[in-house]
């Protein structure tokens, strides 16, 4: 075995671990190590937004997981769960949309006993972070900061546009910014994407902070265990390409694997639940029972429509002759329909009346997607969908690991619709969505409703089709989650119950799911984290 010592180490270089890599060796003081599982190499499909569903059948940036299966949900065929591997983590096969969630999801974690976590001390972490193509500087958006954001006022899809002017005539107020005062409507996604390209966190704070001579990264290392010594994590165990290798932190090991990859290394190093671990035969070092419970992620389900008017995407070998023209534009200039996401348009409403704000996300695609993308037959006739999520579940499931093999995946379980009141919602989003597509915008494509079918009406009738093409919107949270009660696995500092010298740094600490995509919420988290840290530090060397 190989040893060497760095001040910090940072588990997975993902949207939090690239955050915390840039600000921990900024001034040179630290020395920093951030280990990634994935390769360091990018690629032409991860620099292109309109290549997004590539990586839901290419796996070398993808973890692919796949959750247990529920014989309620989709025949009993596991859900597939992307997860990005690489540098930048998920933020290098997400769908690129830039979201906060609302005001009371941040006051409610403070309220919870989260003391510094509320809307009023998390907004200045989210202008730090950012620069805004077109409203830098104003009251809600940053400028100067590391992570672009384009704000397109237009649609490349006549379907996308479409369906904002529906979503108006229905009734449903318009939104150029789903991220200023106020959440509610149906507008244009806001994204990261700079010169028609993706612009994720490693983009935006790795790569411009890999030539300090304080910060190492290593790639394909895979952390097996963390060593602990009495009450304290002082390093970790790993597997670099072919070698084994003890890295030793001088002093602090953070974790930011995300809310699969991070309660999974916890179980594996004996932090966790005494008794699962035990029967796996793995030696309980520290009692946690809340890790890997409180799982939470955007239950989803779509209304998918056949089109008369072909103009959105197919799969089928017309509909790629078709992306021809755009894809030698977008080699020469970069731009057209690869230069953006395919999911332009969608919205934040309310399920019905009886709200008092918006409880459910539309996200609207001028095609037929299910099954992540990977329903290729589906997708290669012309349609369009209309995908509906829960956007605060009250169901919640479980991350465990099933034996000690620290390169085995996890179980996931997402418990879906275990609440009623997640049914509830989610039926009450699908009429929502139903009524838009109604409206006079739709005329000229309307088609068949193929799914849940024109004759699915009552609500048994539209669970019961909604729980065949469930889904989700690879928004995990909660497996780590902050607080000060038994379940906590983490303090209001980050620091894990009962240790020293270890965080957990990523959207795993979030006690509640946000209302809305958890990409920029995780790097405001890190760059709160951030701060934690070295006001820590700071503290320790006067």
């Amino acid at each position: 075995m190989i040893y060497n010592s760095f001040d910090y180490i940072v588990v997975g270089a993902g949207s939090a671990g690239c955050v915390l890599a840039d600000r921990l060796s900024a001034d040179g003081r630290y020395s920093v190590c951030v280990l990634e599982a994935g390769p360091g190499k990018g690629s032409f499909t991860i620099r292109t937004p309109g290549a997004f569903a590539a990586h839901m059948f290419i796996k070398t940036y993808n973890w692919a997981f796949n959750a247990r299966p529920d014989q309620q949900l989709r025949g009993g065929q596991p859900l597939f769960t992307p997860r990005g591997k690489g540098l930048g983590g998920s933020s290098l096969i997400n769908g690129m949309l830039y979201v906060r969630g609302q005001k009371e999801d941040y006051d409610e974690w403070e309220a919870l006993g989260n003391e510094g976590w509320g809307y009023a001390e998390m907004l200045p972490y989210f202008l730090k972070s950012e620069h805004h193509e077109t409203l830098a500087g104003t009251p809600y958006h940053g400028k100067g900061g590391n992570l672009y954001i384009g704000a397109p006022e237009t649609a490349e899809y006549p379907m996308s546009g479409a369906f904002v002017d529906a979503a108006r005539q229905t009734g449903f107020p318009y939104s150029s910014d789903f991220n200023g005062a106020e959440q509610e409507g149906v507008g244009y996604f806001h994204l990261n994407i700079k010169n028609g390209r993706r612009f994720g966190v490693a983009d935006a704070y790795l790569k411009p902070a890999m030539s300090r001579q304080n910060l190492t990264v290593l790639t394909e290392a895979r952390v097996k265990k963390l060593v602990l010594e009495g009450n304290r994590a002082v390093a970790v165990e790993l597997r670099h390409k072919d070698s084994d290798l003890v890295l030793n932190a001088n002093r602090e090991i953070i974790l930011s694997g995300g809310a699969i990859n991070s309660p999974q290394l916890l179980q594996l190093s004996g932090i966790g639940d005494h008794d699962a671990l035990e029967s796996l035969g793995i030696r309980c070092r520290h009692e946690l029972p809340g890790v890997g419970k409180n799982l939470q992620e955007h239950v989803d389900a779509c209304v998918l429509v056949s089109s008369r008017k072909n103009n959105g995407f197919t799969a089928s070998l017309g509909g790629l002759l078709k992306m021809v023209p755009d894809t030698i534009r977008y080699f020469l200039s970069k731009r057209g329909k690869l230069a953006k996401s395919i999911t332009e348009a969608g919205g934040f409403i309310k399920s019905s009346d009886s709200v008092n704000r918006p409880d459910v996300q539309l996200h609207m695609l001028p095609l037929l997607f299910d099954d992540s993308g990977r329903d290729l037959k589906l997708m290669s006739n012309p349609g369009y969908s209309v995908h509906v999520c829960v956007l605060r579940p009250k169901s919640s499931g479980t991350v465990t690991i099933t034996s000690a093999d620290p390169f085995a995946a996890p179980e996931i379980d997402y418990n879906f619709f275990a609440d009623p009141d997640d049914c509830k919602v989610m039926v009450d989003g699908i009429r929502q969505a139903r009524r838009i597509l109604a409206a006079k915008a739709f005329d000229d494509y309307r088609g068949e409703e193929l799914h849940p079918g024109a004759d699915r009406q009552s609500d048994e009738q539209i669970i019961e089709k909604v729980k065949e093409k469930v889904g989700l919107v690879y928004h995990p949270v909660g497996t780590c989650k902050m607080g000060t009660d038994r379940m906590a696995v983490v303090d209001p500092q980050l620091r894990v119950h009962g240790l020293g010298g270890l965080r957990v740094v990523d959207a795993s600490i979030m006690p509640r799911l946000i209302s809305g995509n958890t990409n920029a919420p995780t790097i405001a988290i890190a760059e709160k984290a951030a701060d934690m840290i070295l006001e820590t530090a700071a503290g320790s060397d006067t």
